[in-house]
């Protein structure tokens, strides 16, 4: 694609990264036929190649943001299912979230658009907030009818009511910084593991698993002292300063764990998470005080089941006839590109995994897109249990937490982390979202 930005505008490191991105596109259109907007809507402008023409005029013009450019930017749900698909190497994740940024810098959002993504970025990113939040939710939850009929916003009232948990699980004693150690036999690793800000609320169990898994495999856990929220909540909401300062005291607290006593890896649950701590180093390139401090957090960033392939798995000690649809998130197979590891350990660890038809098509959780566009991201999920549930499985598993929110709520079928099976698989208790499953063979170790 031509550009003509002038040299004063690529003095600025951002414009020349996007204007580089730019150059690659070559208006090609295979990412349309991957697109989840554009698959519902129809509309060329829905589309990563739509979207990046009214990203180039914004920026290029040097023009603060349209109201047309804001409600198709806003519909992207940065799945990345384009890059996945695109034959040049568009980096478009880089591309949206300059565009978002500018967006926040440059558009002046209606009263009550700007007061709910102020609410979510004081709330999500800290645990504290977040468990009161979802404790307020379900009183709130009898006037959701009411909230629904507020005009503008009572659509995006109702979202996070209905997204809210029925209960929540308690405070998980694990939850804390400290050090997990392996009961017996040598060390074969030493890892840090992201507590992480709503997982850690709503479901405790999934790194509770991975600590088990770890630990039993011989690598000792640290949840490092001073890390909270990773940052990737209000990144992709253009939040840069409220982003860059979540991320900014995750780096320092695992950077001293690393000079402290050197770390194998920096394991991740959330594949969310995980595809912005493995681009902290891109984050952080311009700033002189973090950007060697970034790159080495990023180099270092594992998702759970990356490190697992990694570490080797022990022989699995029970024997069952689960059946696993996996859904792999978009930040697994698209930000990560990781699409067979956890399908393979699943596999190894004596469940029938099945691959979810259009399983590169989004749940529609997106971070916080089910809240801010409840309409389309309503209709994903539709698409994606539908989908789901046409291989009848009787467990869903999943690396993100959010995809297991959304995906959770529409259907009856229970869903969990894939740790959480491959710590049961190896010794672990069973998941307790299977309560109630029928499995139909004893435990290997029963047998013998």
């Amino acid at each position: 694609m031509q550009t003509s930005f002038t040299p004063a505008q690529l003095a600025d490191p951002a414009m020349a990264a996007s204007e580089k991105i730019l150059r690659t596109c070559v208006h090609c259109g295979f990412c349309t036929a991957t697109c989840p907007t554009y698959l519902l809507l129809g509309d060329e402008l829905d589309s990563p190649r739509g979207r990046i023409y009214l990203i180039k005029d914004m920026l290029e013009g040097g023009k603060p943001a349209s109201p047309e450019v804001v409600k198709h930017v806003d519909r992207c749900l940065s799945c990345l299912s384009c890059m996945t698909t695109c034959p040049s190497g568009v980096h478009y994740m880089h591309l949206v979230d300059h565009a978002r940024a500018h967006i926040e810098k440059t558009y002046a959002r209606p009263a009550e658009d700007r007061w709910l993504r102020s609410l979510l970025a004081q709330v999500l990113p800290y645990p504290g907030r977040f468990r009161l939040a979802l404790l307020a939710a379900r009183l709130g939850r009898p006037f959701r009818g009411l909230a629904a009929r507020l005009p503008r916003i009572g659509n995006r009232l109702a979202a996070m009511l209905d997204l809210a948990p029925d209960g929540l699980p308690g405070r998980d004693p694990a939850d804390r910084p400290g050090v997990f150690a392996p009961s017996a036999g040598p060390r074969r690793g030493r890892v840090a593991l992201l507590r992480g800000c709503a997982q850690s609320v709503l479901r405790p169990d999934f790194n509770q698993a991975a600590i088990r898994l770890l630990n039993r495999h011989g690598v000792e856990v640290v949840q490092a002292r001073g890390e909270g929220c990773c940052g990737a909540l209000t990144h992709h909401m253009g939040r840069e300063d409220s982003s860059h300062a979540h991320a900014r005291r995750t780096i320092d607290a695992w950077i001293a764990e690393i000079d402290r006593e050197g770390l194998d890896a920096i394991v991740v649950t959330a594949s969310g998470c995980g595809t912005t701590i493995k681009d902290y180093g891109f984050m952080f390139r311009d700033d002189p005080a973090y950007a060697g401090k970034a790159a080495r957090v990023s180099a270092l960033a594992r998702d759970v089941t990356e490190y697992v392939t990694a570490l080797g798995l022990g022989a699995p000690v029970i024997e069952t006839d689960l059946v696993v649809a996996y859904h792999s998130a978009c930040s697994m197979q698209h930000g990560q590109a990781l699409r067979t590891e956890p399908k393979v350990l699943l596999s190894r660890a004596g469940f029938t995994v099945k691959d979810v038809p259009e399983g590169h098509i989004c749940c529609g959780s997106a971070g916080t897109y089910n809240i801010l566009q409840p309409e389309l991201a309503g209709r994903l999920r539709a698409r994606k249990v539908a989908n789901i549930e046409r291989v009848r499985p009787d467990v869903i598993a999943t690396g993100n937490i959010g995809c297991a929110t959304q995906i959770g709520k529409g259907t009856r079928i229970p869903i969990v982390h894939t740790v959480e099976l491959l710590d049961w698989a190896t010794g672990g208790p069973r998941p307790a979202a299977l309560d109630g499953v029928a499995d139909t063979r004893p435990a290997l170790a029963a047998a013998q």
